[in-house]
């Protein structure tokens, strides 16, 4: 199920047009290897939220090839640090290449393993937590990642209408993963949260 009809986010792409060519040239490279990726429309947006709260440290469950933190290193203070994590070498490695291209690469660090793993040698605290792993991890994520997320600061969470799946009955352990944790997000006494039905859902949780 597409969540937003593709006539208007073609708009919106088109509306707002990137201009810098190294995302072009990572859009280019998810489109040929069909690599989900946040897309510009969230990517505008995760670079926003690091401006917005003025974004210092953040932290990345899942990074892929490095196109969200990309966008967040947009939006951070020129001294700030983008802390990824990613399961493959391979990604990992294009991750770096890319922002070198970009004369950004002080501000990434990216460790290849088991994201929640890596989580718990990091305390932080981090200004932004941005998670996008396996779907049946995201409430063990959740609660990882809680207490190294300062108070004021964002947990934001990709895919979380996972195409529709979300209004079914289905028994897939993402599926269950990803309804859990929106139930504990919305109940959290520590998390104001809104969910933005934006590419395939996003969620923000401002800890209070």
């Amino acid at each position: 199920m597409e969540i937003v009809h593709p006539a208007i986010e073609t708009y919106l792409e088109e509306v707002a047009p990137s201009s810098d060519p190294i995302l072009r040239e990572m859009e280019t490279i998810a489109h040929r290897r069909q690599f989900p990726i946040v897309g510009p429309l969230v990517g505008r947006l995760l670079c926003q939220l690091a401006m917005m709260i003025q974004a210092e440290r953040i932290l990345e469950l899942g990074s892929g090839f490095g196109y969200s933190a990309y966008w967040f290193a947009k939006g951070i203070k020129p001294h700030g640090k983008i802390l990824c994590t990613e399961g493959s070498k391979e990604n990992a490695a294009q991750a770096i290449s890319f922002f070198k291209k970009a004369g950004m690469e002080k501000m990434l660090t990216i460790e290849v393993g088991e994201a929640l793993e890596i989580m718990e040698q990091y305390p932080g605290p981090f200004d932004i937590i941005f998670m996008d792993i396996d779907k049946e991890q995201y409430p063990t994520g959740l609660e990882k990642a809680l207490p190294r997320l300062r108070r004021g600061g964002l947990f934001v969470v990709d895919n979380m209408l996972w195409f529709g799946s979300v209004l079914t009955n289905a028994a897939d352990p993402d599926v269950l993963g990803i309804k859990r944790l929106t139930e504990r997000l919305y109940h959290s006494d520590a998390l104001w949260t809104t969910i933005l039905p934006l590419r395939d859902g996003v969620s923000i949780s401002l800890k209070l």
